[in-house]
């Protein structure tokens, strides 16, 4: 029996316009979401049971409305929802579109996205927590439950929002998801904050990428009941990374965690160290955790640096730290052990963006000013129309680029036209130069 019937109306409390429950999406231990029509929009109704809708939740929404969403990923409060007929209160929020999965999914392997999907999403979230920060929130309870992304394109939404509290003000609600909650909380020394945040932020991109736990190795295999006292142990009093560089009696095991120990050497290293500092000094310290800003660059780093195999046309990593120690030999392919051959690449300034047959520049590679911006190409690599050992990066800007070759001969390179891509050539975009390298 749910809170609502299919088609019950009730009214939003400032705009006092109608709002029609059309179809029961799912419950938690808060309340019930509707799919529902409001003016001919759909959105989402979120009712609390009646032991929820108290007056300090009703408060705290009244707050989040108010401050409005730190950006369009955030599935945030509208406004509040009441009805005469039915006890307690509500609030509406966008509906998020059927073509989003869970992490759940990924976990399951019910969703394959590709690396640069994934960065995608980390990028995006890691830059949705650094923006709810900057307002002087705190999310409270990141988990897999309440991240959703699309599979194609990597592009992120966050949902369960009305848990967001102003930091430092937190003395009640949610404390945060089992294996999600930093040790300090687990420990019941410390309330949640964006501290705590950085720490669930930081286990959440480690389920994304590695599909595993950072703390579950040895030791979680030998747990024979993972009951309270075990998981207080495991998460709060006694966490010990997997891959801790100094500690290796919980690496993971064979036949157990056999995700983690397939895709944690694919990683770039940079990759690989911001997890190690993040589940090393930041299990201790939570002022040393990773910043937000630091798995934004790592993430736009890490898209930056894939390649394709040229047999089975998976996605690589181009790794410079291998490439040097390995005398210029860039590997085999993950999937396939095919040789793997590396396409052209520009450095713009400490950039390295690799030149795949479909990578595009953006804002954000040639403009300082432009911080992450994905809006709208500047660069597209193409191919010769007649030639197709011939490849080229076409000007997408409506500004002229100015390149000089490596035997020094100066040329304009018009809005539409190309660059060859060739060794030493560089490129004036305007604000910043880049130089192609093989």
């Amino acid at each position: 029996m749910h809170i609502l019937k299919e088609g019950q109306t009730v009214q939003t409390v400032t705009s006092r316009m109608p709002c029609t429950a059309e179809k029961f999406l799912g419950g938690g231990g808060q309340g019930e979401v509707y799919r529902a029509d409001l003016g001919g929009q759909k959105v989402a109704l979120k009712w609390y049971f009646p032991a929820q809708a108290t007056r300090q939740q009703r408060a705290a929404l009244e707050v989040l409305i108010k401050k409005g969403p730190p950006t369009a990923k955030f599935l945030w409060p509208m406004e509040l929802t009441e009805s005469p007929e039915v006890p307690g209160f509500g609030y509406i929020m966008p509906l998020r579109g059927p073509q989003y999965k869970s992490i759940v999914d990924l976990m399951k392997r019910q969703a394959e996205p590709t690396f640069r999907a994934l960065a995608t999403a980390g990028l995006e979230l890691a830059d949705s927590f650094l923006e709810l920060h900057a307002m002087g929130l705190c999310y409270r309870d990141i988990s897999f439950g309440n991240v959703f992304f699309e599979p194609n394109t990597g592009e992120a939404l966050i949902c369960d929002n009305d848990n967001v509290a102003v930091d430092g003000e937190t003395e009640g609600g949610v404390l945060g998801t089992p294996r999600f909650m930093a040790p300090e909380i687990v420990r019941g020394e410390a309330r949640p904050s964006m501290q705590t945040d950085l720490y669930s932020l930081a286990v959440l991109l480690f389920y994304m990428l590695m599909v595993h736990h950072p703390l579950e190795g040895k030791r979680e295999s030998s747990i024979k009941c993972l009951d309270l006292p075990a998981m207080n142990k495991l998460y709060g009093t006694d966490p010990l990374f997997i891959y801790d560089p100094d500690d290796d009696s919980n690496r993971p095991v064979p036949g157990f965690h056999d995700n983690v120990i397939a895709f944690w050497p694919l990683y770039p290293q940079f990759i690989r160290d911001l997890f190690t500092k993040a589940f090393t000094k930041g299990l201790r310290d939570p002022l040393a955790r990773v910043r937000e800003s630091e798995w934004r660059a790592a993430m736009v780093r890490m898209r930056d640096a894939i390649i394709y195999c040229p047999k089975c046309g998976l996605e690589n990593f181009y790794s410079a730290e291998k490439l040097k120690a390995s005398g210029g030999n860039p590997g085999t392919c993950w999937s396939c052990n095919a040789a793997l051959i590396l396409p052209p690449r520009i450095r713009i300034e400490d950039a390295i963006v690799m030149l795949n047959w479909d990578t595009k520049l953006y804002p954000h590679h040639i403009d300082n000013s432009r911080l992450y911006d994905f809006s709208k190409p500047v660069a597209e690599v193409n191919q010769h129309p007649t030639d197709p050992t011939i490849w080229g990066l076409r000007n997408l800007t409506d500004e002229k680029w100015v390149i000089t070759t490596a035997d020094g001969e100066i040329l304009d390179v018009e809005p539409g036209r190309n660059v060859r891509l060739a060794v030493g050539t560089k490129i004036n975009f305007g604000k910043k130069e880049g130089e192609i390298r093989i």
